[in-house]
């Protein structure tokens, strides 16, 4: 299951033995990009970030990760190597999306407090990351 996949429950009530209603309560809400497609869907068709690859800043948008001791890649995928951990304190600049070979979609950063750069998969980022395509 996706991040931003909506997970559902079944709920059953019963309205003084007399009916019963079922219907599904969305958990959370798929998160839809300006292009239309689903964050983090693994239909999206974008060119993987090799290890090495940086990615230009289309976006600037301000954000953070949702929780500590967050890897910092040289690309989109964990097989690259981190160039470092972001914390939930530390304030990141989103530069563009693109997605991974594990189908998820992947925000390169700039990490202000640490001034370093690299790729962070956006179920770990505030927001899932940058709303901008990277260009490849």
């Amino acid at each position: 299951m996706t991040r931003k996949s909506t997970a559902r429950a079944l709920l059953t009530i019963a309205f003084a033995g007399l009916a019963l209603f079922a219907f599904q309560a969305p958990t959370s809400a798929a998160a839809i990009r300006p292009d239309g497609l689903e964050q983090g869907s693994p239909s999206v068709q974008i060119a993987h970030a090799p290890c090495g690859t940086a990615g230009p800043n289309l976006d600037g948008t301000i954000g953070r990760t949702i929780q500590n001791n967050v890897n910092m890649r040289t690309g989109s995928s964990t097989g690259c190597t981190s160039v470092g951990q972001a914390q939930t304190s530390h304030q990141l600049i989103y530069y563009c999306y693109t997605v991974g070979n594990d189908g998820y979609t992947w925000t390169y950063v700039r990490n202000v407090t640490t001034a370093r750069n690299g790729w962070i998969r956006d179920d770990l980022l505030l927001n899932y990351g940058s709303w901008s395509q990277c260009p490849f």
